[in-house]
């Protein structure tokens, strides 16, 4: 089940323990939100890891752009999809196979399957959210 604890307080505090985010979805296009959003990220300081397979080997904001998470050779705490729907199943198994802590899916993006997926993996679930609004607070 996705947490019924979603408030801000909780949000950011959750975020605190974070240092590594990939950010599933991300884009090289300036307008995109998730290009935005990884932007702020990195510039509050997380270490982010951009993946797309569309964007695979680019460059995105000074940091290479992996086809899955799987290619990150580093560990990921949180997982930040900016994807639809019917990818985040698939994003939720590779992010348990990489022991995330935490699933993370942007505003619009609610898979209930993946939710109790990841949470019976032990990964904190938020979905329907995002970091940077929670951050800039």
């Amino acid at each position: 089940m996705i947490d019924s604890k979603l408030n801000k307080n909780y949000l950011a505090s959750i975020l605190k323990e974070v240092k590594t985010i990939a950010v599933v979805g991300a884009s090289s296009n300036p307008e995109r939100d998730s290009h935005k959003v990884m932007e702020f990220l990195i510039n509050y300081g997380f270490d982010v890891y951009p993946v797309n397979p569309n964007e695979a080997n680019n460059i995105i904001l000074g940091r290479k752009c992996f086809s899955n998470l799987n290619e990150i050779k580093e560990k990921i705490d949180m997982v930040d999809v900016f994807r639809a729907k019917e990818y985040v199943l698939d994003i939720t198994k590779e992010a348990i196979g990489l022991n995330a802590d935490i699933l993370w899916t942007q505003e619009g993006i609610v898979d209930e399957q993946s939710a109790v997926l990841a949470n019976d993996a032990g990964l904190k679930v938020v979905m329907d959210k995002c970091p940077k609004k929670i951050l800039e607070y």
